[in-house]
């Protein structure tokens, strides 16, 4: 099976295309591996270094509904036909594989077929539907801090239900604990003011 990275090479810098493209078009590029497809394209613009604004709160529902249906057990995503085909500007999205692809060839690199149950049996999917529902919603508060590691954490999830990588699963788990660890500091900050939760644990940690 040829790798994303490549596909996406292909598909947008090689061959032809109008000055438009839709999700749906996107789409014929997945075959059977739809949903990690699907969270690895929708994480993307928010998990770059500089996140494009704009994107992480329709993207981010997007993502929450593909969560909701890897935990009721779909095997195939639905999303509304609607978002299917909304026009996307080529140039937007070359944009983005510009800044994003090197990193999804650095995690080619080291994917391959391991803890497969992780990606594969029902428990492992609704764990994994669970974290990227929540991180979903954290890209959706329009507060600056709040979406880029969410998404860094979907991405890197999504890749590895992508190739079947549990391990690399796993790593994506991290960093959406890491995720909701941030966002909660800094809503904690938001709402009572003053130091948030990782201030705090710094000056606990200190004396």
């Amino acid at each position: 099976m040829a790798r994303l990275s490549n596909e996406l090479q292909r598909y947008f810098f090689e061959e032809e295309r109008p000055s438009n493209v839709t999700l749906a078009e996107i789409l014929l590029l997945a075959k059977e591996r739809i949903f990690g497809f699907l969270l690895v394209i929708l994480s993307l613009p928010s998990a770059l270094p500089i996140p494009a604004p704009g994107y992480s709160v329709p993207f981010g529902v997007l993502i929450f509904l593909l969560a909701v249906q890897l935990i009721i057990g779909a095997k195939t995503p639905w999303l509304p036909q609607k978002m299917m085909n909304h026009p996307i500007k080529l140039a937007t999205v070359q944009g983005f594989l510009k800044g994003g692809l090197p990193w999804l060839r650095r995690i080619e690199a080291i994917a391959r077929p391991r803890l497969s149950y992780i990606c594969t049996t029902l428990p492992g999917r609704v764990t994994i539907g669970s974290a990227i529902a929540l991180m979903a919603i954290s890209m959706m508060i329009p507060i600056p801090g709040t979406n880029t590691l969410p998404a860094m954490g979907i991405f890197v999830t999504g890749f590895g239900l992508l190739e079947d990588d549990g391990a690399i699963s796993l790593g994506g788990l991290v960093l959406c604990l890491m995720g909701a660890i941030l966002t909660t500091s800094i809503l904690f900050a938001l709402v009572w003011g003053g130091s948030s939760i990782l201030d705090l644990i710094k000056t606990w940690l200190g004396r």
